[in-house]
C-alpha cells in the first residue's frame, strides 16, 4: 500500500508540474466593433487588474499583440472569413503571415490558439470549403516554426452546425456540411485540437419562449428535462447543447475531441420584444455559468469533464448591426465602467435586487494586502487613480494622507475610496488580489478614510466631486485538478 501511495504522490507532482491536470477555465472575448474603446494598453491594464488569464480576439492586430506581451495572458487570435482564400490557396501565404504577424511577438505574447474562420456555416458567402485547406496550411507553417504543439489550430461554429440538438442523445451534424466537417474533425482528432462552438441559450429562449423556460436557460431551473433515450437528467440548456455536440461527434466515431465554448453570454439590453435581455438576467446567467464551469461539474453525458469557456464580450459594441441586444453583450461600457457586477471567482452571492453580485460589507474598509507583491499593489493604485475614477488628491504631497509616504499607505487610501464608492462589495476590494478587507478603521490623524455612503472623500482637507466609477470585477481562471481521480484509478 505504501509503495502505491508513493506512486500516486509522484504522479500528482508530475501532473501539476507539466500542466496535464489543469481544470476548466473561464476567459473573455475582446471584440472591438465599437466607438471610443480604450487603447489596447488600457484594456490590458483593465484585464490584468481583474486577473484575467484567457482572452479571445478576432484577428491578429499588431498593436493588441504588443499590448499583451509579457503579461502571461493566454491569447486566442483569429483569421476572419474574408481572409480565408489566400491562406487556403498557397502555403507561402500562411508562412509569410506567421513570419511577419506572429513570430515577432511570440512567445512574449502567449498565443495558444488560432481560429481559422468563424461560424462559416452562417456566412452569406460560401467559404466553408476554404476552412480545412487554410487550417492545414496554418498548421504546416506552425510545424515549420516548431510551434505546432504549442499553438493549436481550429475553427469556431454556431450551434446551427447541428441538424438536431434535442434530445441531446439525438444530436447530429447537418449533412449539408459533411463535405468540410468530416475532414475538419479528422484534422482536430489528429492534432488534438478542440471543437470550438459558440453557444447561446439566450437565443433559444428568445425565439421559442413558449417552449423553453427562462429558468432553464439561466441555470435556475428547479425541474429536470429527461433525455428519453439515455435517461440523463438536464437542469440547464447549456449542458444539453454541449451534450448534443458530444453525441453528434460520437455518432461519427470521434470520441476523443474535446469541446471548447468560444462564445457564450447574455445581453443586458434589447429591443422592446426582447424582454429577457436585462442586466439581472445577464448577471444571473454569467454568474451561474462561471460557477458551473470552474467547479468542473461537466455535463450529464460527461460528468467531471473539463471545458474551457469564453464569455462574450468584454465591451458593449455599438457598431454591431441587428437588434438592440446585439450591441449589449458587454461586461463593460467603453469607458470601462461595469454594465453589471460579476464575480468571476464563482464564490459571491447573487443579489439581483441591487443588480450586483456581492456580500454586503457595511463597517469594513479595503486596504492593500500585506501579502501582495509591490508590482500588483502599484498596478492597483495606478488603476484606481486613473480608470477607477478615484480622487487621489489626498495622497499628494502636503495633503493629509500623503504621510507616511509609502506605496501600501497610498494604495490603501485609493483602494478604500474605490471600494466604498462601489457599494463596499467583496469584489470591489479585489484589485487582482492586491486588496483585502479589514474591520479596523485605517483612518489616522487628519487622514479620514471614506465610509460606505459618503459623497466625498473623507480626508479632511481634500474634497472630491462625485465621480462615476466602475464596479470591480475579479476575473480569474481557476485551475482545478479534476483529472486526478481518472489519472490515479489504475493505481487504486
Amino acid at each position: 500500500m505504501g509503495s502505491g501511495f508513493t506512486v500516486i504522490f509522484d504522479c500528482l507532482l508530475l501532473l501539476m508540474l507539466f500542466g496535464i491536470c489543469r481544470g476548466s477555465t473561464v476567459g473573455v472575448c475582446y471584440g472591438r466593433n465599437a466607438d471610443d474603446l480604450p487603447t489596447p494598453d488600457k484594456v490590458v491594464q483593465l484585464i490584468q487588474l481583474h486577473n484575467v488569464k484567457n482572452v479571445r480576439i478576432y484577428d491578429s492586430n499588431i498593436q493588441i499583440l504588443k499590448a499583451f506581451a509579457n503579461t502571461g495572458i493566454e491569447l486566442m487570435i483569429g483569421i476572419s472569413n474574408l481572409d480565408l482564400l489566400p491562406f487556403a490557396q498557397f502555403q507561402s501565404n500562411a508562412d509569410t503571415w506567421l513570419k511577419n504577424s506572429i513570430l515577432p511577438y511570440y512567445p512574449a505574447t502567449k498565443i495558444t490558439y488560432i481560429t481559422v474562420g468563424a461560424e462559416v456555416t452562417e456566412a452569406s458567402n460560401n467559404v466553408s470549403a476554404l476552412v480545412v485547406p487554410a487550417m492545414q496550411n496554418i498548421f504546416t507553417a506552425l510545424r515549420k516554426a516548431g510551434l505546432h504543439r504549442k499553438i493549436k489550430v481550429s475553427s469556431t461554429h454556431s450551434l446551427g452546425v447541428l441538424s438536431r440538438s434535442f434530445p441531446p442523445s439525438a444530436g447530429a451534424f447537418n449533412s449539408s456540411h459533411a463535405f468540410f466537417l468530416k475532414p475538419m474533425l479528422e484534422f482536430l482528432a489528429e492534432h488534438q485540437s478542440p471543437f470550438m462552438v459558440d453557444i447561446y441559450p439566450y437565443y433559444a429562449y428568445r425565439d421559442s419562449s413558449n417552449n423553453v423556460s427562462l429558468d432553464y436557460t439561466l441555470f435556475e431551473s428547479s425541474s429536470e428535462v429527461i433525455d428519453p433515450n439515455t435517461g440523463l437528467l438536464y437542469t440547464n440548456m447549456f449542458d444539453a447543447q454541449i451534450d448534443a455536440i458530444y453525441f453528434a461527434l460520437m455518432a461519427l466515431n470521434f470520441r476523443t475531441i474535446k469541446i471548447m465554448v468560444t462564445e457564450t453570454g447574455w445581453p443586458s439590453k434589447g429591443s422592446p420584444k426582447e424582454t429577457a435581455a436585462t442586466p439581472d438576467n445577464a448577471q444571473t446567467y454569467n454568474t451561474n455559468l462561471i460557477r458551473h464551469v470552474i467547479n468542473d461539474t461537466g455535463t450529464p453525458a460527461k460528468p467531471g469533464e473539463e471545458i474551457d469557456v469564453y464569455i462574450f464580450s468584454l465591451f458593449n459594441e455599438n457598431r454591431k448591426p441587428g437588434l438592440e441586444s446585439e450591441r449589449n453583450w458587454g461586461l463593460f461600457f467603453p469607458d470601462q465602467t461595469s454594465v453589471y457586477n460579476l464575480d468571476f471567482t464563482g464564490r459571491g452571492s447573487l443579489d439581483t435586487t441591487t443588480n450586483s453580485n456581492f456580500t454586503n460589507s457595511n463597517g469594513t474598509w479595503c486596504i492593500a494586502s500585506p501579502n501582495a507583491s509591490e508590482d500588483d499593489i502599484r498596478k492597483g493604485l495606478d488603476w484606481a487613480c486613473s480608470s477607477g475614477n478615484v480622487d487621489c488628491s489626498a495622497i499628494q504631497p502636503s495633503q493629509p494622507c500623503f504621510e507616511p509616504d509609502s506605496l501600501p499607505s497610498h494604495a490603501s487610501y485609493a483602494f478604500n475610496s474605490y471600494y466604498q464608492q462601489n457599494g463596499a462589495t467583496d469584489i470591489a476590494c479585489s484589485f487582482g488580489g492586491a486588496g483585502v478587507r479589514t474591520n479596523k478603521n485605517p483612518s489616522y490623524d487628519n487622514c479620514l478614510y471614506m465610509t460606505l455612503g459618503s459623497n466625498k472623500t473623507a480626508a479632511s482637507n481634500a474634497t472630491a466631486s462625485p465621480l462615476k466609477s466602475p464596479s470591480s470585477v475579479e476575473k480569474v481562471s481557476i485551475w482545478i485538478p479534476g483529472c486526478i481521480l481518472m489519472a490515479f484509478l489504475p493505481f487504486l
